[in-house]
């Protein structure tokens, strides 16, 4: 499967209330070398354009994705509206990944491979 269709199905699983990193994404991916294809395929709409792209942070909690979204506050406004708390340091916006990191568990992984699977198969 392609790896953009993964990182869609991946995107979309992120709780509400949650941040991912591009590396966990690439990691649940099958492709754990792979987090800057991550933020490439977010930022160009690869995946889809309903994806939840303001819940992806770099891997120190960094919001990194602010050249995607309209204007260069939404990422944190709409982390916001959700009761992440965003907090400006020295290297800009940033949420606290133990607090609102997504723990995603052996149950996701399993889940995760079931839906690339199925994709697969509806190709």
């Amino acid at each position: 499967m392609d790896i953009y269709k993964r990182i869609g199905i991946v995107c979309r699983l992120i709780p509400r209330g949650k941040v991912s990193t591009y590396g966990q994404i690439a990691l649940l991916c099958g492709k754990p070398k792979n987090s800057r294809q991550v933020g490439y395929c977010l930022r160009r709409g690869l995946a889809g354009n309903d994806l939840p792209a303001y819940k992806v942070v770099n891997s120190r909690g960094i919001l990194s994705g602010a050249s995607y979204f309209e204007t260069f506050d939404t990422q944190k406004l709409l982390l916001e509206s959700e009761g992440v708390k965003v907090l400006w340091t020295e290297d800009g916006w940033k949420v606290d990944l133990k607090t609102y990191g997504w723990r995603n568990t052996m149950e996701d992984v399993v889940n995760l491979a079931q839906l690339f699977d199925q994709a697969e198969e509806d190709r």
